[in-house]
């Protein structure tokens, strides 16, 4: 193996024991692959060590927190970050190791082709799907962002020709299961920044103006049916996210409000 060529596949994951094979199967082509399992209650681990991958368990709140982890662990000159619901073909498993040979850039910029309910989006904004995932190892000084995270590197970048094969939301319910796990860390960013106190009418504008973006603006109504209901989805996301700023901005807090309602049912009970 030359040194200088070599490349880690670095994947995080938690509870994707229905997702995790064929990650792993498309990554193959990889000199190491590395899990790091974010507290997992599934098979994941199993999976991933069946197929010959090293999983590392440590649990995080930041995704930015998660992929230094995994970049910490990795041996390799280059680094590939994909996550369990993404999948490389052949050709563009070709164009990597093309371009780490002949290119000077540090960075490979890679479109995602998103597969929602099944069906191929081309509009929506989700034709706009480019992320940094591979790296020279030395160039990549870290990563920022609790939930959109963003890469710290050195070098320039460019961008590769080829799709990765995104399979996100297959049912309404393991998207719901998404949103209920990064939404929170998002109101808790927002809530930090000081933003404005959130009305009904805060509620209201926001999961409209997203619908309307994704919908019209951006064009998802050319998808379809697919294409609307997922404008709705990301309306109600939106939506979901500023209920959870609401939450974080009431004075009392509303663990506060259950603690009194509590103590006065117990001193009830202590004055009968």
């Amino acid at each position: 193996m030359n040194k200088q060529m070599s490349i880690s596949a670095l994947i995080i994951a938690k509870n994707e024991a229905t997702m995790i094979e064929n990650c792993i199967n498309s990554v193959k082509w990889c000199d190491e692959v590395i899990v790091i399992d974010d507290g997992s209650i599934d098979e994941t681990r199993e999976i991933a060590e069946s197929l010959g991958a090293l999983v590392i368990s440590f649990k995080h709140n930041s995704f930015s927190r998660l992929r230094e982890e995994a970049l910490k662990r990795a041996k390799s000159a280059w680094v590939f970050y994909i996550d369990a619901d993404e999948r490389v073909t052949p050709t563009l498993a070709k164009e990597i190791k093309v371009m780490m040979e002949t290119s000077d850039a540090s960075v490979f910029n890679i479109q995602r082709e998103n597969i929602y309910f099944g069906n191929k989006f081309r509009y929506g904004g989700w034709q706009d799907d480019w992320h940094e995932r591979v790296f020279k190892r030395d160039s990549l000084k870290g990563w920022y962002g609790e939930v959109h995270e963003s890469p710290k590197y050195t070098g320039h970048s460019i961008d590769l020709k080829t799709k990765l094969i995104h399979f996100t939301h297959r049912d309404t319910v393991s998207g719901l299961l998404k949103t209920a796990a990064w939404t929170p860390m998002e109101a808790q960013a927002l809530f930090k920044s000081g933003i404005d106190k959130v009305t009904f009418l805060t509620l209201l504008r926001k999961g409209h103006m997203e619908f309307f973006r994704r919908a019209i603006l951006k064009k998802g109504y050319k998808d379809g049916m697919p294409g609307l209901v997922e404008a709705v989805i990301q309306g109600i996301n939106r939506i979901l996210v500023y209920i959870q700023v609401w939450e974080l901005q009431q004075n009392p807090s509303i663990d506060e409000l259950y603690k009194t309602k509590e103590t006065q049912i117990i001193n009830l009970w202590k004055n009968k």
